[in-house]
């Protein structure tokens, strides 16, 4: 037998004291029924005594009746209803042969009989007891279980949620199981059921599955990391200590009376930023963290406020998750700011309301039939909508990575409108093109597509279509995907729908056709951009490929994207050249309105800083005020204080308004070959106009004997990938033969 966990309610002779347990569950819970619990508890307590009686102990001694308790005990924590706490007591008896579905809906009704058998059928994600670190799934067994997890889910998320707690009991429970089984526990939860707690917002779950897991896949690197926050951690405490006194204190001076924190860093998201980064231990920000609980939004703007005034502000740390939530509901604001004794600290600011969905996610907002608690948001049935769309397509992925990908990958909660020919609505993300409208309506019908009339004129295929529009698919009867439709700087596929079924086509196809095609789209958008002096052998090294060719068949698959590629290539090509340096991710847009980095209109770089009288927020009418030596201060225009600075200092009132911080952009000359023609200038010129992209030069020359024209631009461009999308779409003009980016080493 596994000896009782220290945490749970113990007799005299060590056995559980179960109405200790279940007064501890009721107090959290408020149970309809202590009673069912009680016996359901009770009911698998003898279910195995009988088991061991009989020598019929589960194979790896594990307890079914402490494991149920431990999975109840996580799921009152999740705050789960008593259905889903006797489920979870008694799944495990189920799961070993030692009673039957029927007994149960006997006992406990229907509710708890179809929970059960719905966790029953989530274990077939599990892989085979034999799987080892070499072992390659079976995508077509792997994509089967995965359906069928999908499937019960969207039944009912409390499902998966039983599930997520049984699989934190296994992961919990393998510290001294063989390396093989710990190895596959962790492969299992980290590709699957991490993410998944992830996607639903249960953020203690997903920390707790990610840090286990790591600790079994990479045990170096997590002792490492393990040691080295083991080695400063009095000092760490000592300094968290610090630090919350003298917020607490600024905090009560301005009446705002919420709860202070430190927050532990998680390893993995250690080792995760510091791979990310390219940084080592002591460049991670936020080892050193604190956390802020307020009563209402306005105290978490205000606490924001004294923060930044209390310590220096870090550029570029800061994330306004209020304004701007997570894909999966997640609200906070996040800022690092240079603390005492110039150590830099983390300080994250939310609500209490907002830390119980961090920590609940989808259980913060149960809608059950009767069970109505929350009818102001939507949370919960959007993200039951986005298990619905994965559902739809994910037999299209073929392997179980696509899913795993797929479940780690934000979504765009935003949907357009659109009307079919013969009237009917259907639903896309915002940002789709014909051709993503066409996959939504039918695989084949997007295999096919070779045109698209929207409002019955016709338009390119990467058009970005818009609410209410009428879109017609014009297909071909032996038409085919195109591999330009996986090159994201074009522009044609923007959902993963889409993308998904593209990629699936293509790894249909022979492997040496995927070679040849990935080659000449690699070769031809590295020429393009200039990038022709990449070392492959580099390349390949820094990808984790194989060889050459594996690269040219991965990106002529789908399975590697083009833009990534490239990305790579420009890092290896150019590691220096701060001049003309382009940015290999689009900088996030810098939110407008915050302390510290605020950019006002009319103000420009100047110093500015938030009234804390009226608390100004983006989008309210303002008026700034010249201090003096700190800069701007933005009040409310309908702020007293400001009315009365207009009486009495109204020379030094300004006029701003809330705007964008401004892009970095860098010069880049590139060159257009074409045969020359009337208003070839004109439509180049309105192409970069509608990119809203500056020119700085323009020069071109016609060729009278052979009728070419070459011109030569130099623009203004803020990354690369405006730069491959720009240089695609003027590929595309009538009689246009080349458009690349030019060096002055090589000009034409």
């Amino acid at each position: 037998m596994v000896q009782v966990r220290a945490e749970h309610p113990t007799n005299r002779d060590g056995s559980i004291n179960i109405d200790a347990w279940i007064e501890r569950i009721d107090r959290r819970l408020h149970l309809t029924a202590p009673e069912v619990l009680r016996e359901a508890c009770e009911w698998s307590r003898d279910l195995e005594r009988a088991a061991i009686a009989a020598e019929n102990i589960w194979a790896d001694g594990a307890s079914s009746y402490l494991t149920g308790l431990e999975m109840a005990e996580i799921l009152a924590d999740l705050k789960l209803d008593q259905d889903s706490l006797v489920a979870a007591v008694v799944y495990r008896a189920v799961r070993e042969r030692k009673t039957d579905l029927a007994e149960v809906e006997h006992r406990f009704g229907e509710v708890v009989a179809r929970l059960v058998d719905g966790v029953q059928r989530m274990a077939a994600i599990s892989v085979s007891q034999n799987t080892g670190k070499n072992t390659v799934f079976s995508p077509h067994a792997q994509v089967e279980n995965l359906r069928k997890m999908l499937v019960t889910m969207v039944d009912d998320v409390r499902v998966a949620l039983i599930k997520l707690a049984e699989r934190t009991c296994a992961i919990r429970s393998v510290k001294d199981a063989p390396e093989e089984k710990r190895y596959r526990v962790a492969r299992e939860v980290f590709d699957i059921y991490a993410p998944l707690a992830h996607r639903l917002g249960i953020g203690h779950i997903k920390w707790e599955l990610e840090d286990l897991s790591f600790r079994y896949l990479e045990p170096n690197q997590y002792k490492q990391i393990a040691k080295l926050l083991d080695e400063r951690r009095l000092d760490r405490q000592e300094y968290i200590d610090t630090v919350m006194g003298q917020l607490r204190a600024a905090l009560e001076e301005a009446s705002i009376f919420g709860d202070i924190t430190g927050r532990a860093k998680h390893i993995y998201s250690i080792w995760r930023k510091m791979q990310r980064k390219g940084i080592d231990f002591s460049q991670v920000y936020d080892v050193r963290a604190v956390r802020i609980l307020v009563p209402q939004v306005r105290d978490c703007y205000t606490a924001l406020g004294i923060v930044h005034s209390l310590w220096r502000h870090i550029p570029n740390e800061f994330d306004d998750y209020i304004a701007n939530p997570k894909e999966n509901g997640y609200r906070s604001l996040h800022t690092a700011v240079v603390g005492p004794h110039g150590k830099v600290l983390e300080v994250q600011i939310r609500t209490q309301a907002m830390h119980e969905e961090a920590e609940l996610g989808v259980c913060a907002h149960w809608r059950y039939k009767g069970t109505d608690t929350d009818t102001s948001s939507n949370a919960y049935e959007d993200k039951i909508a986005w298990l619905r769309q994965v559902l739809e397509w994910h037999e299209e992925m073929g392997d179980i990575g696509g899913l795993a990908d797929q479940l780690r990958v934000d979504f765009e909660p935003d949907r357009i409108y659109l009307f079919t020919p013969d009237g009917h609505v259907l639903d896309v993300p915002k940002g789709a093109t014909p051709l993503d409208f066409a996959y939504r309506v039918h695989t084949e019908i997007g295999h096919s597509c070779r045109g698209a009339k929207v409002n019955g004129r016709i338009v390119p295929l990467n058009y970005v279509l818009q609410t209410g529009e009428q879109v017609e698919i014009i297909t071909g009867k032996h038409s085919n995907p195109s591999r330009d439709w996986l090159n994201s700087n074009l522009g044609y596929v923007n959902t993963s729908r889409a993308r998904a079924k593209v990629q699936h086509w293509f790894k249909q196809q022979a492997r040496e056709q995927n070679v040849q095609a990935g080659k000449l789209m690699l070769e031809r958008e590295l020429t393009r951009l200039a990038l022709n002096g990449a070392d492959y052998a580099q390349l390949i090294d820094r990808l984790g490929i194989k060889g050459q060719e594996d690269l040219f068949a991965a990106v002529g698959s789908g399975d590697m994207r083009l833009a990534h590629v490239v990305g790579v290539a420009h890092q290896l090509v150019e590691p220096d050249r701060h001049s003309e340096q382009l940015e290999l991710i689009p900088k996030k847009p810098s939110k407008v309105g915050r302390r510290g980095d605020v950019y006002i209109q009319g103000v420009g770089n100047l110093m500015t800083q938030l009234a804390g009288c009226c608390q100004p927020v983006p989008g309210d009418p303002i008026i700034g005020y010249i201090t003096l030596g700190r800069g701007v201060t933005v009040h409310r225009a309908d702020c007293a204080n400001a009315m009365q600075l207009q009486d009495r200092d109204s020379e030094r009132l300004i006029e701003v308004s809330w705007g964008g911080a401004p892009v970095q952009t860098y010069p880049v000359e590139i060159y257009i070959k074409a045969y020359d023609r009337s208003g070839l200038l004109r439509d180049v010129s309105l192409m970069l106009a509608n990119e809203k992209i500056n020119v700085l030069e323009v020069s071109t020359r016609t060729n009278k004997d052979d009728n070419y024209a070459a011109m030569l631009l130099t623009i203004e461009i803020p990354n690369l990938n405006l730069l491959g999308r720009l240089l695609g779409r003027i590929s595309q003009l009538p009689n246009v033969i080349e458009a690349r980016r030019n060096r002055q080493e090589n000009r034409t």
